[in-house]
């Protein structure tokens, strides 16, 4: 493996120099046998290892589109030969004949073609001569790739290719890249002048990551006493940095593990703080609506494959509907005649919890079920040593979108007038007209509605199974009780500084002793502060 990495860098850095192709190159001259691939092409008709794996070596240099084509076909095994014309054609995917040479199509071919023949070495060939066509490809991440490749591989035959190299360059961060590679190279050249490896050891110390920590780590013991020095000043600089990005990292998780404890439990703050009601199916509501998310994408994959992008947008506003009338159902058909009788309304939410848990389990079957995500959630970019993914990214700002539209409800409509009358004095809201009962059932509503939408992003990072939400109730309360019961303000800055103290604390104490730790915190805290960080302000609050 490490040979044809080497083979394959080495390969890459030639058609480099002697091309200058591509995108971010300075391009010269290229002669004209360079861009003629018929010679090539001949050799592949000659039935010799050797011979094709000159072929190969030859197509790694050339300019020609074609080029691509005929390695891949060599190396899938549909480059073939007439063996009495020497006459070579690609077959295609689909089995159609083309010209090797030209790419034009052929009809009326010989039936007793041979196959060109490969053997490891030749495969190592193709291997190599497709890093060499991908490093002039227009597309500069390929060619940030062989660069990678080349920093990895060290091969000391390559050092004056890489120079050479270097100067053709034109993109910034794949010529850092190429810098870096020949840094590397001279750094693990014994016979290279000292100025020149202390130089090198400057360069993969910008690098900054694992592979040029170990790199620097692999310095001998018996080198130069000044060589020596640069590289453990380099190790001491890149585990700073490192440090610096784990805890950046760190929070990142945090952030990420808060939007999702935002989300699961900024309905049960409002039906908390608007009712007192201890919701124990809270979780439940999260569940049905990750489970609404599986329902409409078995949908669209049976019935309209090409919305399959549109699925999130499309389960978002029925799992808010779906589970704000399963939350409206409850408490009309239950709660409503357990106000005032916490303990009653806790076994009462907990039985509810556990006959919506079994009614999915007959419906869906116990097991995890697959929701897929949409194209623009895959992947992820790298923000220095910092690695964010789409999903994670997604989801902060979406919770963030749903925390800021429920404060506009609640601020700005009639209906939030009312929930915030009804939670400062309930019997001085009836007094004034407001009808309560209707207002619990719309506030119940609106909290099991937001849950479900959490069961939507959930769905993106979480296993969708009938225990879903069990996972997140007991969570969700930690962060109403922390934030402040009912306090939209606190919820968020409780649910966020959880995540993060939780993901900080992990490197040091385990996932375990991190969430206990948290656990005893919050026992500890509201016992100073029992009524949160941001308590409500009110004449019921303070009674």
């Amino acid at each position: 493996m490490t040979i044809s990495l080497m083979r394959l860098a080495l390969s890459a850095l030639l058609a480099l120099i002697l091309l200058g192709a591509g995108p971010g190159f300075v391009t010269e001259g290229r002669s004209q046998s360079a861009a003629d691939i018929a010679p090539a092409v001949a050799k592949f008709a000659a039935d010799s290892y050797s011979d094709t794996e000159a072929g190969l070596a030859a197509l790694a240099l050339s300019p020609n589109p074609q080029a691509a084509v005929i390695v891949e076909a060599v190396g899938d095994g549909r480059l073939v030969f007439d063996p009495e014309t020497k006459s070579v054609y690609v077959k295609t995917k689909a089995g159609a004949l083309t010209d090797a040479a030209t790419g034009a199509a052929v009809t009326g071919a010989p039936a007793d073609l041979k196959t060109v023949r490969l053997n490891n070495r030749v495969r190592r060939a193709v291997e190599a001569a497709a890093g060499a066509l991908a490093l002039v490809s227009p597309d500069p991440q390929k060619r940030l790739e062989a660069a990678g490749a080349v920093f990895k591989s060290r091969d000391l035959a390559a050092l004056p290719a890489l120079q050479a190299a270097i100067a053709k360059e034109r993109d910034p961060a794949i010529k850092d890249a190429l810098a870096q590679a020949q840094a590397a190279i001279v750094l693990t050249k014994a016979d290279a002048p000292e100025a020149d490896r202390i130089a090198a050891t400057k360069l993969i110390v910008d690098r900054g990551d694992q592979e040029a920590l170990a790199l620097l780590a692999g310095v001998p013991a018996d080198a130069s006493p000044a060589l020596r020095t640069a590289a453990d000043a380099g190790i001491a600089k890149i585990n700073r940095s490192l440090a610096f990005w784990n805890v950046a990292q760190n929070v990142w998780y945090g952030l990420s593990l808060g939007s999702v404890l935002l989300l699961a439990a900024i309905g049960l703050a409002i039906t908390f703080g608007v009712m007192g009601v201890i919701n124990m199916a809270h979780g439940e509501m999260v569940m049905l609506g990750a489970y609404t998310t599986f329902v409409v994408q078995e949908l669209i994959r049976t019935k309209a494959p090409y919305l399959f992008d549109w699925s999130l947008a499309i389960a978002l506003p029925l799992a808010f509907l779906f589970t704000g009338v399963v939350g409206i159902a409850i408490e009309r058909t239950v709660i409503r005649f357990l106000y005032g009788r916490p303990l009653e309304t806790l076994l009462a939410t907990w039985g509810i919890s556990l006959m919506l848990q079994q009614a999915t389990r007959t419906i869906f079957g116990p097991t995890n079920k697959e929701v897929g995500a949409p194209s623009w959630m895959s992947g992820a970019f790298q923000l220095g040593q910092l690695s964010i993914t789409y999903n994670r990214l997604c989801i902060i700002i979406f919770a963030l979108g749903v925390f800021f539209a429920l404060l506009v409800v609640l601020k700005r409509t009639s209906l939030g007038l009312y929930v915030r009358a009804v939670t400062q004095n309930r019997r001085m809201a009836g007094a004034m007209g407001i009808r309560t009962g209707r207002i619990d059932a719309l506030t119940f509503g609106l909290g099991s509605g937001i849950a479900g939408i959490a069961g939507v992003a959930l769905s993106q990072i979480d296993n969708v199974s009938p225990n879903l939400g069990q996972g997140y109730i007991i969570d969700s309360f930690m962060v109403v009780v922390f934030g402040g019961v009912g306090n939209l303000w606190g919820t968020l800055v409780a649910a966020f500084s959880l995540g993060i103290a939780n993901k900080l604390l992990e490197p040091f104490a385990g996932a375990v002793l991190a969430k206990i730790a948290l656990l005893v915190f919050i026992i500890l805290f509201i016992q100073k502060r029992p009524r949160g960080l941001f308590a409500l302000k009110g004449r019921a609050v303070e009674s």
